[in-house]
């Protein structure tokens, strides 16, 4: 729970609120982040890879924002109701206290009533729960990433209409709205038992705007809650970190597209791996390898639902066929609807999260060639077939499209997990997952009886395993390395015990993990790579990447040393902000960096507790 002081003056406050200092709230189509000031500062409708109406947090004058707090000194906590994504601020002020509950209610589960399936609300509930606390709101959208003007029209008293050539927003109030000519505000007081409603409506086709009245907030706060219990019923999970692992599993869950089944990334862009520095990325798309890996984190909780409709988004919009060329079957990302084009671009306009520039949407690594995302993709339909449902026939073809075409080109070079913009590589990860999506494909067809050229498969697998062994071994660094005739080591090759490929007490293991250890782990977090020694075509450093942290617990949770993955698994916990949400990376002083949250780091704490909770017994 976080917890800010009294400030001299209710308004002036830092330009940037840390990454940190927010919480996340959505419908399986979007998000918004709410500071722990109260301030909505990125919202994009109506969907995650929609352009923003509020990105104050990339651009403090020009993206805009959705300001309500006390407009007295106070002292702010915020929390999530217990076992939901709805929001709690508080506000704790000399005579009263007070809070505003943030949620978006969900009506693309089959849930809603008639006309309501396409409307896409964010509700902004305001309550003094003791004593009289004064309230100020101010309204500021700026559509477009803040390059589209607007024209705003007040209806009534309590409906504001704000206008752009690309959108159309409702505001509606139970408080009395003041408007200038872009912007809304509102100053009320309210005494103890006192509520206020504000929601702020997309509209257009068959959805009109129309009021939120007190009465159906609470509805609607009551049904988002009941929504958000229900779901997080389904988990099996009964072991230690409990809260922690749900919270995890809830977030995932907020970074899921419902109307297609796709999971992105992350839902923000642009969120700075280093403050002033250029690493600043879009990540509002499905990467093939994050969603596969978040397929098999909800599945070893129980969430199979979820899995079903990543599968069915695959065989939608991601189905390999039969390209009849050399060129690879899969893209490594896609958007949210399955479309493969994401031009990358920059906002000059923008100045950035604490002036870390450029801002960029769409991300140009799209076309990049990546050889791991088999390995992650085949992975989780291996698992997926295993503890959902079987596989379908037509679902077995692509499978055995795809592990012909890996069988064919594993001994590529490519850019790699991380995304380089150096180079292409011979990296040993890449060969390492190529060898995953022939080795589970080849469980797979023996489990279930499934037509296949085990034979040629079995020889691709083989002479993946041998390369490995040859040369992605150092013998003068005691390690694999990060790609071959190199000396670089890699986070990435934590995963070669997780994936089975080596068992995690083999002597060569276990000297590349003291190795990582002495070179890549610092209080138990762990840096992907050094970009001095492995140039990656990039300026400037980054934190430490919290996915390979966790991956560092669980090769430590199956080399058998335990008290030291639970210290480190400990000690990792305390670097989550106040809710128990996580960006990409790890600062050097422990603040977070990157887009935020990142699916990557949640999916790797949950396989990271539930393997260390079995191996504690």
């Amino acid at each position: 729970m976080a917890e800010t002081p009294f400030t001299e003056d209710a308004r002036p406050g830092p330009r940037y609120l840390p990454i940190a200092e927010h919480g996340l709230i959505g419908d399986l189509r979007s998000v918004a982040l709410v500071g722990t000031n109260g301030t909505i500062d990125w919202y994009c409708s109506p969907s995650f890879d929609a352009p923003s109406v509020f990105a104050a947090v990339l651009d403090a004058e020009r993206g805009g924002s959705f300001e309500l707090a006390a407009a007295v000194p106070a002292r702010t906590k915020q929390f999530y109701f217990p076992d939901t994504n709805v929001l709690i601020t508080r506000f704790f002020t000399e005579d009263g206290v007070g809070e505003v509950q943030d949620f978006m209610p969900v009506t693309c589960d089959g849930t809603a009533g008639p006309g309501e399936a396409g409307r896409h609300r964010l509700i902004r509930r305001v309550i003094c729960v003791r004593g009289t606390v004064p309230f100020r709101a101010q309204i500021a959208p700026r559509f477009d990433y803040g390059a589209a003007p607007h024209t705003l029209s007040s209806v009534d008293g309590g409906t504001v209409v704000f206008e752009s050539g690309v959108q159309s927003l409702a505001l509606t109030s139970t408080v009395t709205l003041e408007c200038d000519a872009r912007d809304v505000r509102a100053d009320f007081k309210l005494a103890e038992g006192e509520t206020a409603v504000f929601a702020l409506d997309q509209f257009g086709g068959t959805v009109t705007p129309r009021g939120c009245a007190r009465a159906e907030a609470e509805h609607e706060f009551n049904a988002t809650v009941a929504y958000w219990r229900r779901w997080l019923h389904q988990s099996r999970y009964r072991g230690r970190w409990r809260e922690m692992v749900h919270r995890s599993a809830l977030t995932l869950k907020l970074l899921t597209y419902a109307p297609t089944g796709a999971i992105v990334a992350a839902p923000t862009t642009s969120l700075p791996e280093q403050l002033g520095g250029e690493r600043n990325w879009d990540y509002r798309y499905v990467w093939v390898r994050d969603a596969a890996f978040a397929v098999y984190a909800l599945l070893r909780l129980g969430f199979s639902g979820e899995a079903e409709a990543f599968m069915r988004f695959l065989t939608t919009h991601v189905s390999p066929g039969d390209s009849g060329d050399d060129s690879a079957p899969l893209q490594i990302m896609y958007g949210i609807d399955g479309r493969t084009e994401l031009p990358e671009r920059e906002l000059p306009h923008l100045e950035g999260h604490l002036g870390s520039a450029p801002v960029r949407i769409g991300n140009a690594a799209a076309d990049q060639l990546q050889l791991d995302i088999y390995g992650a993709l085949i992975d989780s339909i291996y698992l997926y077939d295993k503890w959902a449902q079987p596989i379908s026939s037509a679902q077995w073809d692509d499978v055995c499209h795809l592990v012909d075409w890996v069988g064919a080109h594993w001994d590529q070079p490519d850019e790699g997990v991380w995304e380089t913009r150096g180079g292409r590589k011979n990296f040993t990860y890449s060969r390492l997952m190529c060898w995953v999506a022939i080795e589970r494909a080849m469980r797979l067809a023996r489990r279930r009886g499934l037509p296949a050229d085990l034979v040629r498969w079995g020889q691709a697998r083989d002479a993946i395993y041998r390369r490995i062994m040859a040369c992605g071994w150092s013998q003068r660094r005691r390690a694999f390395v990060q790609y071959e005739g190199g000396d670089v080591l890699d986070a990435s090759l934590l995963m070669m015990p997780l994936a089975k490929f080596i068992a995690p007490t083999d002597p060569k293991w276990l000297s590349t993990l003291d190795a990582l250890g002495d070179d890549l782990v610092s209080d138990s977090l762990v840096y992907r790579y050094d970009p001095q020694s492995s140039p990656d075509g990039l300026r400037g450093d980054e934190g430490t990447f919290s996915i390979c942290s966790f991956w560092y617990v669980e090769a430590l949770v199956r080399a058998g040393r335990l008290d030291e993955a639970r210290l480190a698994f400990e000690k990792m916990l305390t670097y989550a902000n106040h809710l128990g949400l996580y960006a990409e990376e790890i600062g050097r002083t422990g603040e977070q960096q990157g887009n935020f949250p990142q699916a990557f780091t949640h999916l790797a704490l949950i396989s990271a507790a539930f393997n260390l909770d079995r191996a504690l017994g």
